[in-house]
């Protein structure tokens, strides 16, 4: 209570205004004081000499004389809006403004201090606006919006594509919601949304989700390097490419050598720009962020403008199939030179001859007209009705306007036609468009830099989903109802002379969308590659998995070298696969995967009730997370199945190395609550009766001896345990240590340490209990009587036999022995007394041959036949036989015993050869209920 009451007191005191402000501001001291202080601390929380530290995640307006006392009210939803912001602080915290991840701007700063130089800590002053909005608005919009979103909208529809969009949001927006929780669950440490979540959730899913994170993220510079390359090479400099084909069918393959290539190289470059320094990523934040704000306003712009005044793009159809206008001069089979009709070069793609009227053509271009339709109508021309429904094509087959007149002739495949480059799905575009939501975790990585992160980042982030939602649904629309159905199906622009589909509504100029697009792609690359990297070197830092400690090594300021080595060839394997299309789905499996485990770990912690689970944030359900892990789960296996299952493996592998192999953290891991009471649930199950015969094995307690050093006298006690139950079941190792408790205490602990290695040595599976007893007999009467817990207790008593009891002058030997032989048996368990135990093979022994015999004189309820069948499961005794010895007196039938014990035998599962022995008539007076108990044993079991 006193370390507690010390904690709390210090945190009280933080997070207090200095003195100076407490008259200027009184009623910030009054709200800090009830938020914060405990009742007996007043007096010192207002003293006046108490020097106050900055407070890190509340309010502090201690400026340094000559600070811009404006620069403050710069945040959006700052709620202390004193005075009224000026538009130059806003322009200046423009100019700063950064969307690196935590740790990456430290390094900038360690880089520029000299040396011997130590620059001051800065008290975090970022808002809910610079901080957690526009990092966030940033990240979600990317590659996808300005190269695909239109192609989704033409092959799902209108409808479809909406309800893609709605799902893939709802699915950030509920998982925005699971960050609100962890976010507003005690204090957000600095480190970004990794630190957040491993230090609320434990080292098991916070590095499950933490790796999935890193390995979304090196995709996601894969993407965008790919997304750079693809309007680098299609719309801006076309004749760069190094590979091509004339084969229409070739083309493609032709296309995916060059973005390799040239993807490769931006790699090299991008990976030097942020081995060099981050402050040159830094540099040009804004840049990337107006490029993304200005692209988004002008699509808006081209379609305000497209109701009145459209855009003139024609698109040439022949018959109702879309023709790519990239080599055609005129949308006609003839045109006019010199007052004559000549052949178009149209004419020559379809006919053996360019030159003549009386070439051999192909039997579709000679029955259909070659016609012109605008390729943007504008959103006054009604085109909607037309883009509502779905056209799912196969891989090679010709974009076709369905409404457009056609005779009906096969034809042949041309290469001037525009084709389907991939086969579509409704599955398909989930997994290609759910990148474009991701990016939800942006504004916790600057968890650090934030006046007041818990409240920060619920509000910065949901609002940064609602915008992005919002601007996503409204260009699923708007696309539908200005864009003709054939250009919004044309994913490369062909038929508009390849100009990209966006840029041609977009106003004033296509170029807008081409140059804002790329430099958006490039800057979300280079920031991708600057934070994969410091996400490993800190996942590596914390030592929860031994293989990845080399990447926590950085340079001499913090930067992570090899980690960035690392990122680099993962992302390399990314852009070697070479398809934008291809690489969306793995990066929507890491980033899935990782909302799951948010979702889950949030809804798991809630229903459980862990105590140290207390978010304040106030439209937070346990529902909401459970139903935002469902949709992920369906967005997953919706995508595609196989790399589901391949991504749910990796998570659980990881989940599981971690249990087993990680280091032991001191987070407050709230999923241990579910083991918790998995076990409560397990053990009042076993309360409910005893169990059934079938069910029956023996829970063994051992019973050690301990020397005058603590040492165990008879180890190989434990490893015939360890023989006898192959790790199934249950083990308690108990002993005795005689003495006062208050005085050994030392030594039980001592003991029991030794024990707990033995019993990890011989690879025993259980758990160790120490008594500290004034006799020794009362503590092993203590250990048969209390050991277990509910129907988890020992049914089997292991004990060594007394060792020369017979010259020993201490009568306590054999005493002992007896009292525990009759205390067992007052608890009706049974006893398994092994002798010349230092002579049992160990676990590194087996046998190539040999006999377990089993004398079976008594009736002991069948454990004699058990216990020779249990040691066969094991290693060491498995080439073993079993041989049964009964006895049977001079009247009995030994012939007939024998196949009755056989008969008997089989039904129950067991291969051993049978004996019988007639006993003399001296002994059989002791037998003489032998044939009786036998033969009640053979009925009850048959």
């Amino acid at each position: 209570m006193s370390e507690m009451s010390g904690a709390t007191t210090s945190l009280a005191t933080v997070a207090l205004d200095p003195p100076s402000d407490r008259t200027s501001h009184p009623q910030d001291v009054i709200e800090d004081l009830s938020q914060n202080s405990i009742t007996g601390e007043h007096s010192q929380l207002l003293d006046d000499g108490h020097k106050k530290a900055r407070n890190a995640y509340l309010n502090n307006s201690n400026y340094e004389e000559g600070d811009e006392y404006f620069d403050k009210n710069l945040a959006l939803f700052e709620e202390e809006m004193d005075t009224r912001p000026k538009v130059s602080s806003l322009l200046n915290r423009m100019a700063n403004y950064t969307n690196l991840t935590q740790g990456a701007k430290e390094h900038e700063e360690a880089e520029n201090i000299t040396e011997g130089k130590k620059k001051p800590t800065k008290t975090p002053q970022m808002g809910t606006f610079m901080g957690v909005y526009l990092p966030c608005l940033q990240n979600i919009f990317g590659v996808i919006l300005f190269l695909r979103l239109t192609w989704v909208v033409g092959t799902a529809g209108v409808l479809q594509a909406f309800a893609i969009v709605l799902i893939c949001c709802c699915c950030t927006m509920l998982t925005a919601i699971s960050m609100s929780a962890i976010a507003t669950n005690g204090v957000v440490p600095a480190g970004g949304s990794y630190f957040m979540i491993s230090r609320a959730l434990g080292p098991e899913f916070g590095g499950a989700v933490g790796l999935c994170f890193y390995l979304g993220t090196t995709f996601a510079a894969a993407m965008y390097i790919l997304g750079a390359i693809e309007i680098f090479l299609v719309y801006i400099v076309p004749r760069a490419a190094i590979f091509h084909s004339d084969d229409a069918l070739k083309e493609s393959a032709a296309m995916l050598n060059n973005m390799r290539v040239y993807g490769t190289a931006f790699l090299v470059l991008m990976v030097l720009v942020v081995f060099i320094g981050v402050r040159y990523v830094n540099k040009f934040a804004s840049l990337f962020l107006a490029c993304v704000i200005v692209s988004i306003l002008a699509i808006y712009a081209g379609a305000i403008k497209s109701s009145f005044a459209p855009p003139h793009f024609p698109v040439c159809m022949l018959g109702n199939r879309t023709l790519s206008s990239r080599h055609i001069d005129v949308c006609s089979k003839t045109k006019e030179i010199n007052n004559m009709t000549v052949p178009s070069k149209l004419w020559g793609f379809f006919c053996n001859s360019s030159q003549f009227f009386n070439a051999t053509c192909d039997e579709y271009f000679v029955h259909n007209n070659v016609t012109s339709i605008q390729g943007i109508p504008g959103l006054a021309s009604g085109i909607i009705t037309e883009n509502l429904w779905s056209n799912y094509l196969p891989k090679g087959e010709i974009i076709e306007k369905p409404s457009a007149k056609s005779s009906d002739v096969l034809g042949s495949l041309n290469h001037e036609y525009v084709l389907v480059d991939i086969t579509t799905s409704f599955t398909l575009l989930v997994g290609i468009f759910f990148p474009s939501v991701t990016g939800i975790m942006a504004g916790s990585n600057r968890s650090g830099d934030l006046k007041d992160a818990q409240k920060s980042i619920p509000i910065g982030t949901i609002l940064a989903i609602l915008t992005t939602s919002f601007v996503y649904l409204s260009n699923v629309v708007l696309f539908g109802a200005c864009i003709e159905g054939v250009v919004l199906r044309d994913k490369f622009g062909d038929a508009v002379k390849g100009n990209l589909v966006v840029g041609t509504l977009s106003w004033p100029s296509p170029w807008v969308i081409v140059i804002g697009s790329f430099f958006s792609t490039c800057g979300a690359g280079l920031q991708s590659l600057t934070g994969a990297p410091r996400l490993l070197q800190a996942i590596a830092k914390d030592n929860i998995i031994p293989f990845l400690r080399v990447f926590g090594h950085s340079k001499a300021n913090g930067e992570p070298t090899w980690a960035l080595l690392l990122t680099a060839a993962i992302a390399e394997l990314g852009i070697l696969i070479a398809s934008l299309d291809l690489v969306a789905p793995i990066l929507s499996m890491f980033f899935l995967m990782c909302y799951l485990f948010v979702n889950l770990a949030c809804a798991l912690q809630t229903l459980l009730r862990t105590p140290n689970w207390r978010p304040r944030f106030r439209y937070y359900h346990w529902a909401l997370s459970f139903m935002g892990m469902s949709i992920c789960l369906a967005l997953m296996f919706i995508s595609s199945w196989y790399y589901a299952i391949v991504a749910m493996v990796i998570a659980g592998m990881i989940y599981k190395y971690i249990e087993y192999q990680g280091a032991e953290k001191e987070w407050g891991d709230g999923i241990r609550g579910l083991s918790l009471s998995a076990a409560r649930f397990a053990l009042l199950r076993l309360e409910e009766g005893p169990p059934h015969t079938k069910n029956w094995r023996p829970q063994l307690l051992v019973l050690l001896k301990l020397d005058e050093d603590l040492h165990v006298k008879h180890p190989r006690l434990l490893t015939f345990a360890s023989q006898l139950k192959a790790g199934k079941g249950l083990t308690i190792v108990g002993s005795v240590i005689v003495g006062n408790f208050l005085e050994n205490y030392g030594e039980a602990l001592a003991a029991e340490q030794t024990i707990k290695h033995l019993m990890e040595a011989e690879k025993v599976k259980g758990f160790c209990q120490l008594v500290v007893a004034a006799k020794l007999r009362e503590g092993i009467s203590h250990l048969i009587q209390s050991c277990g817990l509910g129907g988890m207790k020992h049914n089997t008593v292991v004990m060594g036999w007394p060792n020369g009891w017979r010259q020993s002058e201490d009568a306590r030997a054999w005493k002992t022995f007896i009292g525990t032989v009759r205390v067992t048996t007052a608890a009706h368990l049974a006893l398994l007394v092994a002798k010349n135990i230092s002579f049992f093979p160990s676990n590194v022994e087996q046998f190539s041959e040999g006999n377990i015999d089993v004398w079976w004189i008594v009736h002991d309820g069948g454990m004699l036949m058990l216990l020779p069948f249990l040691l066969k499961q094991h290693k060491v005794w498995r080439k073993c036989s079993i041989r049964i010895f009964t006895v049977a007196q001079l009247e009995d039938n030994s012939i007939q015993m024998k196949k009755d014990l056989a008969t008997f035998l089989y039904h129950l599962r067991i291969e051993a050869e049978v004996e019988v022995v007639e006993m003399v008539r001296k002994l059989s007076l002791r037998y003489k209920s032998m044939t009786v108990i036998y033969q009640h044993i053979l009925t009850s079991a048959l």
